[in-house]
């Protein structure tokens, strides 16, 4: 009995490990393989190629056209100030006004002695005449007929004194107006209304011309080739920009002048672009980055600036790859035209290239490339 027992239990546990097995190895084979990870949606960019200008740049700082002192060329009081200190200015624009009226008297006295000359003038003349015509009858002296002469022709001297007379006095009264000889800003008076002015000369403000205005620089001797080449072939665009990053404002012109010597301890030149200045905004002394456009490069690969990465190996790029595997390039940097930068080696034209989620991926990693918004280079063909 007790084998027989031991004999059913063993047959019961070799039936539930069979069923068991059976039963691990369907699940086995209806079981599916574990997904892999997810391709991350990445914005991705082509390498384009265009034509770029290319630009010397260097630092300068801006200088006025023209400045000049306003001065008064005459004494007497300063009657007002017609325009406040700092404003704009046209040419022949009334700035000052010293007090006039001596000058004017001055003027009035000179008109009357002409006038009063020009009476004597005729009497003389008609005396001159009468003398003439008696002399021939013998009822005048030679001698009376050539002082009648003499007085007429002292008298047609005098006039001509008192029309310079004149004229020095509407000169004097048009100093006493002091206009601006051309367009420009006024500068802070140091004389005001009621200020006796008593010394012909004396400083009254500074006026300096804004538009068009000067961006002086230094480019050095080992440019020059470069700089003339391309200004004998044409005359040379320039830009001025003044700060940086959103706060930078960018101004045009071309290359006006060349100085003729280059500086023995500097080996620099000095050289003024003449930059369009309308709105008055650039002022003279103040710094800028001058960029010469002396040429144009073609075939050039470009790639947005936002892009590239740095490790301690370089710069590299992510590339979308076969299979949309990521490919991590190391490349070689050129000028940047903003938003985007030359690669002068490491990837090709039309590649894809991975501009944003940066820090989810890595070489290798699976993507799934999204069009990114459409970027151009500024200044580029």
């Amino acid at each position: 009995m007790k084998f027989g027992f031991l004999a059913v239990a063993a047959l019961v546990v070799a039936l539930a490990v069979g069923w068991v097995a059976i039963t691990t190895r369907g699940a086995d084979a209806t079981a599916k393989p574990a997904p892999g990870p997810a391709a991350i949606d990445v914005p991705v960019a082509s390498v384009v190629e265009k034509t770029v200008p290319v630009f010397l740049t260097y630092v300068g700082s801006t200088d006025p056209v023209r400045t000049v002192t306003l001065q008064a060329q005459v004494t007497g009081y300063l009657l007002n100030g017609l325009v406040p200190d700092g404003s704009d200015v046209t040419r022949g624009q009334l700035l000052y006004q010293i007090d006039p009226s001596t000058y004017q008297a001055v003027l009035d006295q000179a008109k009357a002695q002409e006038q009063k000359d020009e009476a004597a003038l005729q009497y003389a003349n008609a005396n001159r005449q009468r003398n003439e015509v008696m002399s021939k009858n013998g009822d005048v002296s030679l001698d009376t007929l050539q002082q009648s002469t003499s007085t007429e022709q002292q008298l047609v001297a005098a006039i001509a004194a008192d029309k310079a007379a004149i004229a020095t006095a509407q000169i004097n009264l048009d100093h006493t107006r002091i206009r601006a000889p051309f367009a420009g800003r006024a500068g802070i008076s140091t004389l005001y209304e009621g200020a006796l002015i008593n010394t012909a000369g004396s400083t009254i403000n500074t006026l300096v011309q804004l538009d068009p205005i000067y961006a002086t620089f230094n480019p050095p001797d080992a440019d020059l080739p470069e700089i003339q080449k391309s200004q004998a072939k044409v005359q040379i665009a320039v830009d001025v920009t003044v700060g940086s990053g959103t706060n930078a404002s960018e101004y045009h012109g071309k290359l006006a002048i060349l100085d003729n010597t280059v500086g023995r301890g500097t080996s620099t030149i000095t050289a003024r672009a003449l930059i369009e200045n309308p709105h008055h905004t650039l002022l003279p002394g103040q710094l800028v980055q001058v960029h010469l456009h002396v040429t144009d490069q073609p075939n050039t690969l470009l790639v947005p600036q936002v892009a590239v990465s740095s490790s301690q190996l370089g710069k590299y790029l992510y590339v979308v790859g076969r299979d949309n595997k990521v490919q991590q390039r190391f490349v070689e940097l050129g000028d940047e035209y903003d938003p985007l930068v030359v690669v002068t080696r490491g990837v090709s034209r039309g590649e894809s290239i991975v501009t944003g989620n940066l820090l989810k991926i890595g070489p290798g990693t699976v993507v799934k490339p999204v069009p990114a918004q459409p970027q151009a280079a500024a200044g580029a063909k």
